[in-house]
């Protein structure tokens, strides 16, 4: 029985003094209505490299709203908007995740470990990137 106890308050002590290895939360809101300006904002641009979480909401009113997460190859990298679909190609930039169909209103949440670089977030629903719905994050070591 006093091992058992021992053996206890020794885990007990060793979980205390371990730090909290706690995932980074970036603030993502996203707005705007069909015809008019679309807008992705983020609470923070520059995060260190580790786990991050996205907490993404809509705050339209009555649009929907997607969060796609890609890796740039370059801070200034150009990407291409296919003109006949009115969206971004992402199997051309690797798609890290996304939060998908979010309806007005509603939250979201996208988790991806991230290495240091630049990162874009988007929305790829028809026309909206266009309307200017993206945002850039940078990671740094």
């Amino acid at each position: 029985m006093t091992y058992r106890i021992a053996t206890l308050a020794a885990l007990a002590a060793i979980g205390l003094s371990a730090p909290a290895f706690a995932a980074t939360t970036i603030k993502v809101v996203e707005g705007g209505e069909g015809g008019g300006p679309m807008t992705l904002s983020l609470d923070q641009s520059t995060v260190k490299a580790g786990d991050i979480v996205f907490a993404v909401h809509n705050d339209a009113v009555s649009e929907a709203h997607e969060m796609v997460l890609v890796r740039l190859k370059t801070p200034d990298e150009e990407v291409a908007v296919v003109a006949a679909k009115h969206r971004v190609d992402e199997k051309a930039l690797k798609s890290l995740g996304e939060v998908s169909d979010l309806k007005p209103g509603a939250d979201g949440m996208l988790k991806a470990k991230l290495k240091a670089g630049t990162y874009l977030l988007l929305c790829n629903i028809k026309g909206h990137y266009e309307a200017g719905m993206h945002a850039k994050l940078t990671v740094t070591k």
